[in-house]
C-alpha cells in the first residue's frame, strides 16, 4: 500500500532582545504544522539556570570544550524535576553523568515545548497517530549562539526517550533561508564517494596505513548491502547495494573531477576539519583544503543527496570576537546552497564510535529507511554500545532541507492501489486531469508534473494530490501545498481557505485555485464516493 508522507511540524527559535532585567528574550515560532490552528508564536526568556546546566554539561561531555565559551568548575545542583537520587530500572542510583544528561534534556524540552507550542505539538502528534504515521519534527535555530546546544538530547520526562531516539518522531534540524528544492532523482542503490582526508594525528599518514583504513571502511559500507550480513548476520532480504569509490588525500581538483564525472548520491568525508566563515575547512591533504561554499557548488550541481562528515566541528559555527557567526557551519552552508541532507558532528568522535555509527547508518539506508529515521537507528546503536551517560550518541547532527522528505533511493515495488476514478476538472475549460496511481503533481514546470498550469502565480512544483487506502479498502485523498504563493480551497459554508505548506483532506466537489484567488478554478471529483452516496440513497 502507498505510504503517504509523514506529517511535519517545524519550529524556529530566534533571539529578540534583552528584558529590562537583562534576561535574553526569545521567540519560538511554528513555521509549518499539519493542523490549521497549529501556526502559533510563543515569547519567552532564557533562564539563567538553563545556562548553568548547559555549561555544566559542556564541562563533562565536551572533551575540548567549545571555542570562547567559559566552563564552570563546580557541580551544578540537580534539577527540581528529578529526585535527589533517581533510580534506574534495576533500582540502582543513576550516576552523576546520567543525571546531568537527563537534566539538561528535560530542561530543554520544557523550555521549547511550552504554552501554545506544546498544544501545537500535541495536536500534530494526534494527527500523525490518526494517520498511523510518525511525526516529522524539524528545528530551525536562527540564533547562532544556540546552535551548539545539544537539542538532540531533549526528553519530556524521566524514563521517556530523547527526541532524537524516539520511535514516534523523526527529528532533524533545518533552515528556511533556502530556495525551493528541485525534485530529486532517486537511485536504485547507494553510490558512495568515500574521501579520506588529512589526519592531524600524524603530520602525514603513511600511504599504506591510509589505504588499509580506506579498505576497511569501504568493506564495512559494502557489506551493509549484502542480505546475509545485514543486522549482524540476520538475513533481512535487503536488496539495495552499496557501491563505494575511494579517494585518498585528493587535491581539490581531483575531488571535484571525481564528483563531476561519476553519479553519486552520498559523499562521505573522514579527516580533519575546522570551523571557518565560509562553511568550515576540510583538510584534504597537508597542502590542499576546500571550504563548505566551494564544496557546495559541485554537490548541488551533481545532485548529491546526502553529505556525511566524520570531521570535528562539522555542525558548529565559526566564532569571532567571542560571538558565533550566523550560517557559518559546514552543515548549514551546504543546506543553504541546496544540498538536501547533511550529517555532521557536534564534537570530535572516537574512531570506534564513528565506525559503529557508520555501519548502523548504512545498514538502515539499505533497508530503504528515510535518512532521518536511519540516523535515529544508528544513534540508538551508539547509545546501546557506549551508554546513555556518554556523549557518543549525542554527537551526530542531522540537517535536512525543509522540502526534503528523506528519500535517498527508489522505493520497493508496492502493492497497487485499487483503480482510482478521481480527477481534477477545470470549471472554465472542462479540461480533465485523472489521478493515476498514488500521486498527481501540479505545477508550472512541464518536466515532472502531471497537471501543468502555465501561469506565473503557479510555482514550478506547486502542489500534490496524494492518494492513500483506508483499512476498509476505500481511497482517501489529500491536497499538499509545496508552493511559494499557496493554494486555495472552497468548501460549502466555509468560503475560500488558504492552504500553505500543509496537507488538507479532499472531498468530492471541493474547488481549488492554485497560486492566487484570480487563477483558474479546478473541481476535485471522487466518483467512488459519489457512487457510494448514490447507492446508499437507493438502498434507503
Amino acid at each position: 500500500m502507498y505510504q503517504s508522507e509523514n506529517p511535519c511540524l517545524s519550529l524556529a527559535i530566534d533571539r529578540l532582545s534583552k528584558t529590562t532585567l537583562g534576561a535574553e528574550h526569545f521567540a519560538i515560532l511554528v513555521r509549518t504544522a499539519p493542523c490549521p490552528g497549529g501556526h502559533v508564536l510563543h515569547d519567552c526568556t532564557w533562564p539563567e539556570m538553563l545556562t548553568q546546566k548547559w555549561l555544566a554539561w559542556q564541562e563533562v561531555f565536551s572533551p575540548r570544550g567549545l571555542p570562547d565559551v567559559p566552563l564552570v568548575h563546580q557541580a551544578i545542583p540537580l534539577p527540581s524535576t528529578a529526585s535527589p537520587d533517581p533510580l534506574n530500572a534495576n533500582g540502582q542510583t543513576l550516576p552523576y553523568t546520567a543525571r546531568l544528561m537527563q537534566d539538561l534534556g528535560i530542561s530543554l524540552w520544557k523550555w521549547l515545548f511550552n504554552g501554545e507550542i506544546q498544544n501545537s505539538f500535541a495536536q500534530s502528534q494526534g494527527i500523525a497517530i490518526g494517520r498511523e504515521k510518525r511525526l516529522r519534527l524539524r528545528l530551525e535555530i536562527l540564533d547562532p549562539e544556540l546552535i551548539p546546544v545539544p537539542w538532540e538530547i531533549m526528553q519530556p520526562e524521566p524514563g521517556k526517550q530523547a527526541i532524537s531516539l524516539s520511535q514516534q518522531l523523526l527529528f532533524s534540524r533545518t533552515s528556511y533561508a533556502v530556495d525551493p528544492l528541485p525534485r530529486q532523482r532517486l537511485k536504485p542503490d547507494l553510490n558512495i564517494l568515500l574521501v579520506l582526508g588529512h589526519d592531524t594525528k600524524s603530520e602525514i599518514a603513511p600511504n599504506l596505513q591510509l589505504e588499509q583504513e580506506a579498505e576497511a571502511l569501504a568493506n564495512i559500507l559494502e557489506r551493509c548491502g549484502r542480505p546475509s550480513l545485514y543486522a549482524e548476520g540476520e538475513n533481512t532480504g535487503a536488496t539495495v547495494l552499496c557501491n563505494v569509490d575511494t579517494l585518498l588525500q585528493p587535491t581539490k581538483a581531483e575531488l571535484i573531477s571525481r564528483l563531476e564525472t561519476e553519479n553519486y548520491n552520498i559523499l562521505f568525508y573522514a579527516g580533519h576539519g575546522v570551523p571557518a566563515a565560509d562553511g568550515g575547512l576540510l583538510f584534504l591533504r597537508p597542502d590542499a583544503r576546500i571550504n563548505g561554499t566551494e564544496l557546495a557548488q559541485v554537490l548541488v550541481r551533481r545532485q548529491v543527496t546526502l553529505a556525511v562528515f566524520n570531521a570535528c566541528w562539522g555542525a558548529q559555527p565559526e566564532r569571532h570576537n567571542q560571538q558565533s557567526l550566523p550560517r557559518s557551519s559546514l552543515a548549514e552552508v551546504l543546506i543553504h546552497h541546496g544540498v538536501p541532507a547533511v550529517l555532521g558532528m557536534r564534537d570530535s568522535i572516537a574512531d570506534e564510535e564513528a565506525l559503529s555509527f557508520i555501519q548502523a547508518f548504512a545498514q538502515a539506508l539499505t533497508a530503504r529507511m528515510p535518512i532521518d529515521e536511519a540516523v535515529a537507528v544508528a544513534r540508538q546503536k551508539l547509545l546501546t554500545l557506549y551508554k546513555f551517560n556518554q556523549p557518543a550518541w549525542t554527537l551526530p547532527i542531522l540537517y535536512m532541507h525543509p522540502d526534503f522528505e528523506g528519500k535517498l533511493i527508489e522505493p520497493e515495488t508496492v502493492t497497487a492501489l485499487p483503480l482510482s476514478s478521481a480527477y481534477l476538472r477545470s470549471i472554465g475549460t472542462g479540461e480533465v486531469s485523472l489521478i493515476r496511481g498514488t500521486i498527481l503533481r501540479v505545477g508550472r514546470n512541464p518536466d515532472g508534473n502531471d497537471l501543468v498550469i502555465r501561469k506565473q502565480e503557479v510555482s514550478r512544483e506547486h502542489a500534490e494530490i496524494l492518494c492513500d487506502a483506508l483499512p476498509d479498502g476505500q481511497l482517501t485523498y489529500l491536497l499538499k501545498d509545496i508552493s511559494r504563493y499557496g493554494t486555495y480551497i472552497l468548501r460549502p459554508n466555509n468560503g475560500w481557505q488558504e492552504v500553505y505548506h500543509r496537507e488538507v483532506p479532499l472531498q468530492s466537489g471541493d474547488q481549488i485555485k492554485f497560486g492566487s484567488m484570480q487563477s483558474e478554478t479546478w473541481e476535485f471529483i471522487n466518483q467512488d464516493r459519489a457512487m457510494s452516496r448514490a447507492h446508499l440513497k437507493r438502498s434507503l
